[in-house]
């Protein structure tokens, strides 16, 4: 038997004897940072941000009311449906996720029935047949890591299908290192030129999306000290100009220096097009540098000119498609050519179709200038999109649990999971393969929320009908615990111990527990030690250690690293009580691309040239119509200059929010405080709104051929007219269908999202055919005031939940549930524990 081992300290048995009383802050962090948990006078956590924050997130308002809110799961739960009837899709019964009562039952039960699906999907069809979904950002903590722990599960159970890259910046990690090589993408998107760099190198940003200064506060896994937005004022000070070309002000900072470009939505790469023809045509181009370290640029320039196609993409050519004056343009590429200038893309601009475009043709700019590995010039991507890009703090490889190899080879691109579910073994290509689309009998998802950053959700709706079954681990009732079969209880990062730290963060963060767990809810780890127990590999999953083993374990492997680095941290014990540890320091001063550009023959490029490719003669071999081998200007199919533009005349932008992340504490504090009539805000320009009779605070309805939503509106003037800008996260409330007359276009059955979740207007369609991205940031709509009373918002409140005698049940699982002697599963227990 394994000893007991205490838990985190600052923990007391209160006078009663009834349980355990908090008595002084305990450390924490978060994607969107590190923090203290205060115990509150009314049982409620008080939340304080880490004192060497500088500039702390105002997300951490969203953390208090979000973990004890009503939409907490507190009891495993199965649909009713699923339960009576047992498994299938379609008309069997998947049909009905989303609309039919859930029934509580024991977490014996819960853990017998999934443990018995898996294996018959598994036996049956094969392991491939099992999607291992889990998109990432369920916690900070490295070994809480819900998409980590799903797929070591799956993978010790045979294997699954499972999903590449990000809804993120899904585009430019497949094209990326095509054009600077597999290192020279980490470089990128990781170890971009530094603010201390650009505040003193640099003279003119050339800003496309901006740098906008919501999204800096977050990181994946956390980071302590937000420096980012001092740099910016740092950057403001020190009299550096910034071109925002955007069709939100909002992009960028007020206090900074800056000329705004209200391009037209979509245009970006025709501007970056007119900026690169000014420099050729006025010789303003680095001859030198394109020949020593680039490779394709005179089968560009013939595009640039017209000699390839007859048409010079000319600053008044661009200006015609972006909405600008080609004076303007002309002056900004001069501008450019004559200063230190960097030119950075944010992520925003390859969630679109042919988002492979704007970051190619930014490359190609900035390479055309010469100032590529010059301190303070150069390329960017992601400035503004990330808290880390740009950051100096150190790159060190953290604590991290391993998920071991996965059997199974299948794979999907993970913006395409709606195409797998409704297209098993339909073909598709990606990044020059030639791929299939696997049959998906049960999904098993443990974090994140598709019913978020997915696109067109009235088609992901359709497409999570057809599985047999829908397994999630949730803490919430969102959306995609609604559509789910089986829904089991999952604490949140303040309810278990871990270890917290992300790219590029100053601290390694001891995670100790804050709170009792919500009703019934255990960790992912626990659950999954569970369902292996009865599927015979939970010695093999668990390793024989209880949590806070494991993390003494990936701490001590952790450590060992560091020592044999000449950088020894403390030891577990001493971090522990010590709450965090402070990492090792790096350079202040970093230049993207230096080395290269000094040696390129010394500091070669991973490409097929060594060098950085303006034309690629790979992909011009793909023949991908959507994707040719140089940087081009390809119309979207949803854009104000489409056809689509005449019945739906609005460019809906869905970005980012400001006031959480993606869809995570949609009901805490900051959230709530950020909606208007109770949904989410949509912004509009005075003029499009008075055209309409809209005016502030109006519930809204916007819609298109693919559903239509409900929004409350704010209406400024720092937005392009034409333009509507609603933000991302909001959760997915499908109004039903029998709940009386809904106003809606295109097919019979799109969803009015009561809400305001903008990805129920998305199209589902990729980047291009070469990286299979995410299209999320842009739609086509029209909007007009809603008349009379709106259907109400109800995805704030559980969905009706019965109790199990009240339910009779056909599905007769016979699965062993043995368990290993060191970790119980048991009903009555919370998590695994020592015995």
């Amino acid at each position: 038997m394994t000893p007991a081992i205490p838990r985190a300290t600052g923990r007391e048995a209160d006078e009663s004897g009834t349980g355990p009383r908090r008595t002084r802050p305990v450390p924490t962090t978060s994607h969107w940072g590190a923090y203290r948990v205060h115990p509150g006078a009314d049982g409620r956590p008080v939340i304080r941000p880490h004192p060497k924050d500088p500039s702390p997130s105002p997300l951490l308002g969203n953390v208090a009311g979000s973990v004890h809110h009503p939409t907490r799961v507190a009891r495993p739960a199965v649909r009713r449906g699923w339960l009576e009837h047992g498994p299938g899709g379609g008309a069997r019964g998947g049909d009905k996720r989303g609309t039919e009562p859930f029934v509580e039952v024991e977490w014996s039960e819960a853990l017998d029935l999934a443990a018995a699906e898996l294996t018959r999907v598994r036996d049956t069809y094969g392991p491939a047949a099992v999607f291992g979904g889990s998109y990432g950002w369920a916690s900070a903590g490295r070994f809480h890591h819900a998409q980590s722990q799903l797929h070591r599960f799956l993978s010790l159970f045979g294997g699954y299908t499972s999903s590449r890259n990000s809804y993120s910046l899904g585009t430019s990690l497949v094209l990326l290192p095509h054009l600077v090589g597999a290192r020279g993408a980490q470089a990128v998107l990781r170890a971009a030129s530094s603010w201390p760099t650009l505040v003193r190198h640099t003279r003119l940003i050339v800003a496309f999306g901006g740098i906008p200064a919501k999204n800096v506060h977050v990181t994946p896994g956390g980071v302590t000290q937000h420096r980012t937005p001092e740099r910016l004022a740092a950057l403001a000070a020190s009299g550096t100009h910034v071109a925002l070309v955007s069709p939100l002000r909002a992009d960028l900072p007020e206090e900074l220096d800056t000329t705004w470009y209200p391009v037209r939505p979509a245009t970006d790469t025709a501007l970056m097009l007119g900026l690169a023809h000014t420099l050729l045509t006025e010789n303003l181009h680095d001859r030198t540098f394109l020949d020593r370290c680039t490779t394709g640029f005179d089968t560009f320039a013939r595009y640039l000119d017209g000699r390839a196609d007859g048409t010079p993409k000319s600053a008044r050519w661009a200006a015609e498609l972006c909405g600008l004056e080609a004076g303007d343009i002309v002056r900004l590429a001069r501008r450019m050519a004559a200063t230190r200038t960097l030119v950075t893309v944010t992520w925003s601009l390859q969630r679109a179709q042919h988002g492979e475009q704007p970051v190619w043709a930014a490359l190609a700019l900035a390479a055309m200038l010469g100032q590529i590995g010059l301190p303070g010039g150069g390329f960017g991507h992601g400035y503004g999109s990330m808290g880390d890009v740009g950051d100096h703090g150190p790159q060190l490889r953290l604590p991290t649990l391993p998920q071991g190899p996965n059997p199974v080879a299948d794979f999907i691109p993970c913006a395409r999971v709606s195409d797998m579910l409704l297209h098993p073994g339909e073909s598709y290509d990606y990044d020059g393969e030639r791929r299939t689309y696997p049959h998906i009998r049960l999904v098993h998802w443990a974090g994140g929320n598709p019913f978020h950053h997915h696109q067109d959700l009235g088609r992901l709706r359709r497409a999570f009908a057809r599985p047999d079954t829908v397994l999630v681990h949730e803490p919430h009732w969102t959306a995609t615990a609604r559509h789910a079969d089986l829904v089991l209880p999952t604490t949140t990062s303040l309810e278990r111990e871990d270890i917290g730290g992300g790219r590029r963060d100053t601290h390694l963060i001891a995670m100790h527990q804050a709170l009792d767990p919500v009703g019934e809810a255990r960790d992912d780890y626990g659950i999954l030690a569970g369902l292996a127990a009865r599927l015979g590999f939970a010695d093999r999953f668990t390793e024989g250690r209880t949590p806070r083993q494991w993390l003494q374990h990936l701490y001590g492997t952790w450590r060992e690293e560091r020592a044999a680095a000449g950088e020894p941290p403390p030891r577990f014990d001493r971090f522990w009580a010590e709450e965090e540890y402070e990492l090792p320091g790096d350079t202040e001063e970093f230049t993207l691309f230096e080395d290269f550009r000094r040696d390129p023959a010394g500091h070669p490029l991973d490409t097929p040239s060594g060098r950085i490719e303006i034309f690629s003669a790979a992909l011009a071999a793909l023949k991908l119509p959507d994707c040719p081998g140089h940087p081009s200007w390809l119309a979207p199919d949803e854009w104000p200059g489409s056809p689509a533009a005449a019945r739906h005349p609005l460019l809906l932008i869905a970005n980012q929010p400001a006031t959480r992340l993606h869809s995570q504490s949609d009901t805490g504090a900051v959230s709530l405080a950020g909606k208007v009539a109770g949904r989410e805000a949509v912004e509009l320009h005075p003029h499009d709104a008075r055209a309409r009779g809209i005016g502030d605070g109006d519930v809204v309805r916007l819609f298109n051929d693919r559903g239509a939503v409900l929004a409350g509106a704010l209406l400024h003037e720092g937005l392009r007219p034409g333009v509507v800008r609603l933000p991302t996260g909001a959760w997915f409330d499908p109004v039903p269908q029998d709940s009386g007359p809904v106003p809606r276009d295109g097919d019979e059955g799109a969803p009015l999202c009561a809400h305001g979740n903008p990805n129920t207007l998305t199209a589902d369609v990729p980047s291009s055919r070469l990286s299979q991205g995410s299209t999320g940031q842009h739609a086509l709509v029209q909007a007009e005031r809603y008349e009379g009373e709106p259907p109400p918002v109800t995805v704030h409140r559980p969905p009706r939940l019965l109790a199990r005698a009240s339910v009779s049940s056909d599905v007769s699982p016979d699965v062993s549930h043995d368990a290993p002697s060191d970790v119980s599963t048991d009903a009555d227990t919370d998590r695994p524990e020592t015995r």
